[in-house]
């Protein structure tokens, strides 16, 4: 039905599509250090979630989670009488955006309810069991997250089919839009083919990315590209999972423990399924692949495609995915909905799995792609005959590699909560021990200061020390002292020799003092903080808190700590290669993973160049004549119309209008908070006459912001 329509003022620009700041598509985004401020949140600055769930009558909680396990619901109905699988189907797409390149994705921030992750053709029918969950959400209400609570659903529904799991912590914290700063991808449009350089070539997927294709969690379960081919498949998830942190053992364990419950839904047509919940009416009210065709609902649901069961008893947490695979032989077929699945040959009537609504009813159990993988690759292969002789270890393999897939973007144990924790320290949760705070502070400083080290030498240590923090995963930071360890101390951006020559003089007095080596390295760069603060003549003291411990080599996963290697740092000036990106960009990335605002970014920047520490003592961006000196010349010299700007030789050169002379050089980055005119207005709050003991008091707070990141002990993240 049409209705006349009659005009209306209009002031707001309340339409992504008519968004006007797109007509600069090069534009930085700064929003990625802007989101997640007090405005999008429905609470007041008093509520602190990680203190509320600790109220939780959690016991009660998950009582009320089995029962809704079992409590199907007529407009969404149960397969088998159970929500475990859909539930754990949750938690899994959930946690398992996860990717180890940059930290981002997995299930700690509850971004599952927004777009895109909400919409993914990959995420099909997962808002079902969001809304499912909601009348346990509304009877807790703040004192359990929606990021908690679709782990969390997962967990439970593992325990309703019989299967113990390794743990579970609460204390992920929700956000309130979609994070702004993951790059899911360069597609238009979903499954789209664009992110292999060479198809042929698994490892050859686009960094950072963790999946095959947007829109998938990891690959296609057809083949690739709906091609299937188990060998080929194979390499691909081997790559994926991979990046997700996940070694093969962990690998076949978890496709073995995600198949042996629940089943696939392909019993349809897929063109009957409506718009996904972005793009649904608005009568759906936030659902989405309705089907208002035909039943589209138990039996005749439509989610992947592929349909059926991979276990006789799909509600029973069992090794009969490993009998399946072993006992049959497999071949292709199709779907009800068309999709690529294996079914197997001369199968017995009695390991057939029952209909989800009528047990009198037996159909083919299936497998696809990714599951011949398992037997058909070699080394799979093995790991599979491992697990399927040996239940027991195949159920603990699992459950450890489980509580990783959902915990791995919580940090150190220390932060855990709840009444289910593992007691063991895992080498992924990057323990550090307790430290001493029982040592002479003033004491220390004052042998630090007497060392001989520079201004520089003392600053750009404990700055390199604690900017591998990652607030993606907490992963990172300055805490356990892994500078001074493979790879850490041979990474290029930390300059080997220079870093050796500093330690080799702190570690000493480290010892000496009773003082960490992880304390020793953050105190000595207040000390040379401290010294440019008085060189520049102003008075402040840069806070110190003492306890951080010293990890060891054994307590230090190196293959994954390379992951954090810095290969560019526009804080220091830096970068290993010449990259595509351009060094802003990554600045914004690296500020961003630091957890800084854009006045932090700021700050920090115009005050790393007065001191001079730049990587390999370059001279690019120190626009003052007093280095080492805690001054705000880079930002009076930067913005000064006396001056201009050249290119020259892939950097730049600041010219004085008047003689014509080079005065300075500079990078991109540099330049970039003159030319950028949300960044200017930072810069120009610096510059500002009223402003030098500003600047010193925002750069000493961001400092400590840095140093401490990763005190768990004393921040509450």
């Amino acid at each position: 039905m049409s209705e006349a329509k009659c005009p209306v003022a209009h002031g707001a620009n309340s339409n992504k599509e008519k968004g006007n700041v797109d007509w600069w598509p090069k534009n930085l985004n700064l929003d990625i250090l802007h989101q997640h401020d007090q405005k999008t949140k429905p609470f007041n600055g008093t509520y602190n979630y990680r203190e509320e769930v600790k109220k939780l009558d959690f016991k009660a909680l998950e009582a009320d989670m089995h029962q809704l396990m079992k409590d199907s619901q007529e407009w969404w109905p149960a397969d088998w009488g159970n929500y475990a699988g859909l539930m754990v189907r949750l938690a899994w797409h959930s946690a398992g955006t996860y990717r180890t390149a940059d930290g981002r994705g997995g299930g700690g921030t509850g971004d599952h309810r927004f777009a895109p992750l909400n919409s993914w053709p990959d995420n099909t029918n997962l808002d079902k069991a969001r809304r499912l969950l909601w009348p346990i959400k509304k009877k807790y209400g703040n004192k359990i997250s929606w990021a908690d609570l679709m782990i969390l659903a997962g967990n439970i529904g593992y325990e309703s089919t019989g299967f113990k799991t390794f743990g579970f912590s609460y204390g992920r914290e929700d956000i309130w839009h979609p994070n702004k700063d993951i790059y899911w991808g360069p597609e238009a449009e979903a499954l789209d083919t664009n992110r292999h350089a060479d198809k042929n070539d698994p490892s050859s997927l686009e960094s950072p990315l963790a999946a095959n294709h947007m829109a998938l969690i990891y690959v296609n379960p057809q083949g690739f590209e709906n091609n299937p081919d188990p060998l080929k498949t194979a390499q691909h998830i081997r790559e994926t999972f991979a990046r997700m942190a996940m070694n093969d053992e962990e690998t076949v364990a978890l496709t073995a423990g995600g198949h042996t419950i629940g089943k696939t839904h392909g019993n349809g047509d897929g063109s009957h399924l409506e718009a996904e919940p972005e793009g649904a009416a608005m009568k759906e009210q936030g659902l989405g692949w309705m089907n208002n065709t035909s039943r589209g609902i138990g039996r005749d649901t439509v989610t992947s495609g592929i349909e059926g069961a991979w276990t006789t008893e799909p509600m029973t947490f069992d090794n009969g995915y490993f009998y399946m695979l072993f006992t049959y032989d497999w071949e292709l077929k199709k779907s009800p909905a068309g999709a690529w699945q294996y079914e197997p040959i001369n199968i017995k009537e009695e390991d057939k799995p029952v209909d989800v609504e009528d047990p009198s009813i037996r159909y083919n159990p299936i497998m696809t792609d990714a599951d011949m993988a398992m037997i058909k690759d070699p080394a799979y292969r093995e790991i599979s005959e491992k697990f399927y002789k040996d239940h027991e270890y195949f159920k603990d393999a699992f459950a450890r590699a489980w509580f990783k897939l959902t915990h791995r973007d919580m940090g150190p144990n220390n932060r855990y909560i709840g009444h289910d924790l593992p007691q063991e320290d895992l080498i992924w949760q990057d323990p550090v021990p307790a430290g001493s705070s029982n040592y002479d502070i003033d004491a220390l400083k004052s042998k630090i200061q007497a060392s001989g080290l520079s201004v520089q030498e003392l600053v750009a240590t404990a700055w390199d020390s604690a900017r591998t923090y990652r607030g993606s995963d907490l992963r990172g930071g300055a805490n356990g002292a892994r500078l001074r360890l493979a790879p850490q101390k041979d990474w290029a951006g930390n300059e080997p020799e220079r870093l050796a020559k500093v330690l080799g003089i702190l570690e000493p007095l480290a010892a000496e003092a009773g003082a960490s080596i992880a304390d020793t390295i953050v105190l000595a760069g207040n000390v040379g903080l401290e010294m440019a603060i008085t060189a520049a003549g102003s008075q402040a003291k840069v806070p110190f808190s003492p306890g951080r411990g010293d990890a060891t080599a054994e307590m230090t996963d190196g293959d994954s700590f390379s992951q954090l290697e810095p290969i560019h740092d526009g804080f220091r000036n830096w970068q290993k290669e010449n990259y595509t990106v351009s060094g802003e960009e990554m600045l914004l990335d690296r500020a961003q993973l630091m957890g800084l605002t854009g006045v932090e970014m700021t700050v920090l920047i115009g005050g790393m160049r007065a001191l001079g520490v730049n990587h390999g003592n370059s001279h690019n961006g120190v626009f003052t004549d007093n280095v080492g000196s805690l001054t705000n010349d880079f930002f009076i010299n930067l913005l000064d119309m006396a001056n201009k700007w050249n290119p020259s030789n892939g950097h730049y050169e600041i010219i004085d209008r008047a003689s014509g002379n080079v005065k300075w050089t500079a990078t991109s980055v540099d330049l970039v908070f003159g030319s950028n005119s949300i960044l200017r207005s930072y810069a120009e709050v610096y510059a500002q006459d009223d402003n030098q003991e500003k600047f010193v008091t925002d750069f000493v707070a961001a400092w400590t912001k840095v140093m401490n990141a990763d005190r768990f002990d004393l921040n509450a993240h």
